[in-house]
C-alpha cells in the first residue's frame, strides 16, 4: 500500500512516505523485554553494592564521598546494565578505507564486552552497510585521492591559523565558490566540522527574543546550536504540517510569552534526509507555510546534498524548488562527498554576516588542504567539470540502489521506514535482545550494520539501519539481502502486516512548550 501525497499541486512528483504500525503484540513484549533488563540491573547493583559482583564501572572514591557527586551513579544505570550487554556491536574498528567492504579488526571480550582484546586477526571483505559513503567517494584509488595527495605535498596536512588570520588559502576561496555554484546560491562559507556548522552557527542567527521551530526528530547538532542561541524553542511533529502551521499561527497572534510583543525572527529548522526515519523533509510544503507567514527557513542537507536530486544538489532539486526560497542552506562534506566539515549557503549579506560573527568561522583552524582538495575534486565530479559522466551516473546509481533495496525488504515482509528514495534505510528490531544478535548475525555472515536502540531511538523503536552506496553493487546487494533475509527468519523480525500509517495522518499533540522564554 503506497500513499502519495499531492497537496495542492505544491509537488512536481510523487512522494511516497510512510510508517507502518508496531503489532501490539510486539510494543508489549518490548515493554517486558526492557522491564525484565530493567530488574536484573537493579539486582546486579545490589550485588555489586554488596560485593558479590565485582563492580567494573566508575565510582566516585572512597575518599571523595562526602563531596557533592562529580559522578552520577544512576545516570549511567542504562550504560552499565543495558548497553554493556551488547556493547560488541557498536565501535568495532575498521582497518581500511570505509567503501564499500571493509577489513575489520576482530575483538573479543572475556569479562561482558567490559574490555576487549584484539586477536591479531583482520576480518576481510565484509560487506559495508553503515557508512554514509553515499556516492562511492571514499576511496583510496582514483581522482580525489591522486588530486588530495598532491595538494597534501604542496601545502601540508594543517594550516594552523584560522580563516581570518593567517589560515585562508587560495584552495579554500575556489572550495566556496565552486559550492556556491553547486547549490545554485550567491556565497557559501566552508568549515572544518560538519556538528560545529550548525552548533555554532545558529547562535549567530538568531538570539533572545528570536523564535525556532524545530523539528522533533532534528539532530543533536541542530538541537544545541538552538539551545546555545537563547531564542525560545518550540517543536512540531516530525514532518507535520499541521502541527508546524500551528505554531506559526500562535507565535504571530500570541507573540511573546508575557510581553506579547511580536517575536524578533521566527526560523524554521529542519533536515533534508532524517538520518534515523529515513524520511524527506516535506519542503515545499514547510516553504509555503514560511512564505505565508514571513518567517526563516534553515535546512540542514547534511545526509540529502548528493544523495537526491536527477544532478546530486540535494532535496531543492529533488523537488524542482529554487534555492533562493531557502534563507539558510547547510550540508556537510562527511558523507556524499568522502571528506569532512560542513557548508553554509544563501545570499552573500548572510555568508558576509557570518565571516563576522559566527564561532566557527572566527575561532576554529581551517580546513586541511588535502581535505578540501577532495571536497572540490568530487564536488566537480559530480557536476560533471571533470570531463567525465562519472559523478552523473553514480547520482543515478544510488537512487537505482535504493529502490531496488528497499523493495526487496518490504517483499520480504520487515517493516521499513522512510521515504522510497531516501538512502537511510531503517529496518525495525523492537525487542532490546534483538538489537545485538542482529548485528552479531550479520557480522558473522560478513554483513556490517549499524544496529541502534533506546535512548538514540524511542524506547519501543530500536532498529538496524542500512546506508547505500553508489559502489554497492547488485551481486553485494543480493548478498546483503539474502543473508538480512537469513537472519530476519532466525530472529523471528518480519513484523509486517502491510498497515501503513501515512505520516499526514499521524495523530500529534498539540500542546507546545518553551526550552528558554524571556
Amino acid at each position: 500500500v503506497n500513499h502519495i501525497v499531492h497537496n495542492g499541486g505544491l509537488y512536481k512528483r510523487p512522494f511516497n512516505e510512510a510508517f507502518e504500525e508496531t503489532p501490539m503484540l510486539v510494543a508489549v513484549l518490548t515493554y517486558v523485554g526492557y522491564g525484565v533488563l530493567t530488574v536484573f540491573g537493579y539486582l546486579r547493583d545490589f550485588m555489586r553494592q554488596w560485593k558479590i559482583e565485582k563492580c567494573q564501572n566508575a565510582t566516585e572514591r572512597e575518599e571523595q564521598k562526602d563531596f557533592v557527586p562529580l559522578y552520577q551513579d544512576f545516570e549511567n544505570f542504562y550504560n552499565r546494565n543495558l548497553y554493556m550487554r551488547i556493547r560488541d556491536s557498536w565501535n568495532r574498528p575498521i582497518c581500511s578505507v570505509p567503501g564499500a567492504k571493509v577489513d575489520m579488526m576482530e575483538r573479543v571480550s572475556h569479562d561482558y564486552n567490559w574490555t576487549f582484546t584484539y586477536t591479531g586477526r583482520v576480518i576481510k571483505d565484509i560487506i559495508n552497510m553503515g557508512s554514509y559513503n553515499y556516492l562511492g567517494f571514499a576511496q583510496n584509488v582514483g581522482a580525489c585521492q591522486e588530486a588530495a595527495a598532491k595538494v597534501l605535498s604542496q601545502y601540508g596536512a594543517g594550516v594552523c591559523s584560522t580563516r581570518q588570520e593567517m589560515g585562508n588559502l587560495d584552495k579554500h576561496e575556489e572550495l566556496e565558490k565552486l559550492v556556491a555554484r553547486f547549490l545554485g546560491v550567491e556565497s557559501a562559507m566552508a568549515y572544518g566540522m560538519g556538528f560545529a556548522t550548525n552548533s555554532m552557527n545558529i547562535p549567530a542567527l538568531v538570539g533572545k527574543g528570536c523564535l525556532i521551530l524545530s523539528d522533533e526528530l532534528n539532530h543533536a547538532s541542530l538541537v544545541l546550536g538552538a539551545r546555545l542561541s537563547g531564542a525560545t524553542i518550540r517543536i512540531f511533529k516530525h514532518n507535520n504540517m499541521q502541527s508546524l502551521e500551528k505554531l506559526l499561527k500562535d507565535a504571530i497572534v500570541h507573540g511573546q510569552p508575557r510581553t506579547r510583543r511580536p517575536w524578533k525572527k521566527i526560523l524554521i529548522l529542519v533536515e533534508g534526509i532524517y538520518s534515523m526515519e529515513g524520511s524527506i523533509v516535506r519542503l515545499p510544503e514547510v516553504i509555503a507555510l514560511k512564505k505565508k507567514y514571513k518567517s526563516y527557513l534553515y535546512l540542514d542537507e547534511a545526509h540529502s546534498i548528493g544523495a537526491l536530486g536527477p544532478s546530486g544538489r540535494g532535496v531543492v532539486e529533488y523537488f524542482g524548488l529554487n534555492p533562493e526560497d531557502v534563507d539558510v542552506m547547510m550540508g556537510t562534506f562527511t558523507k556524499s562527498f568522502g571528506a569532512a566539515g560542513g557548508y553554509i549557503g544563501g545570499k552573500k549579506e548572510l555568508i558576509d554576516y557570518l565571516r563576522t560573527y559566527s564561532h566557527s568561522a572566527v575561532y576554529a583552524t581551517s580546513m586541511s588542504p588535502p581535505v578540501v582538495e577532495q571536497i572540490i575534486t568530487s564536488v566537480k565530479c559530480i557536476m560533471g567539470e571533470d570531463g567525465t559522466t562519472i559523478g552523473r551516473a553514480r547520482v543515478q546509481q544510488l537512487a537505482e540502489n535504493t529502490r531496488y533495496f528497499r523493495r526487496r525488504l518490504k517483499e520480504m515482509g520487515f517493516i521499513i521506514y522512510g521515504n522510497e528514495d531516501s538512502p537511510v534505510v531503517p529496518l525495525m528490531l523492537y525487542m532490546p535482545a534483538k538489537i545485538g544478535a542482529f548485528g552479531r548475525e550479520m557480522l558473522k555472515r560478513n554483513i556490517g550494520v549499524v544496529v541502534v536502540g533506546f535512548p538514540a531511538t524511542p524506547i519501543i523503536e530500536s532498529r538496524a539501519r542500512f546506508c547505500l552506496s553508489a559502489a554497492h553493487t547488485k551481486e553485494m546487494l543480493d548478498t546483503a539481502l539474502k543473508e538480512i533475509n537469513e537472519v530476519g527468519d532466525l530472529l523471528q523480525l518480519k513484523y509486517s502486516r502491510r498497515r501503513l500509517v501515512p505520516l499526514l495522518d499521524r495523530p500529534f499533540d498539540e500542546t507546545t512548550y518553551e526550552e528558554t522564554e524571556d
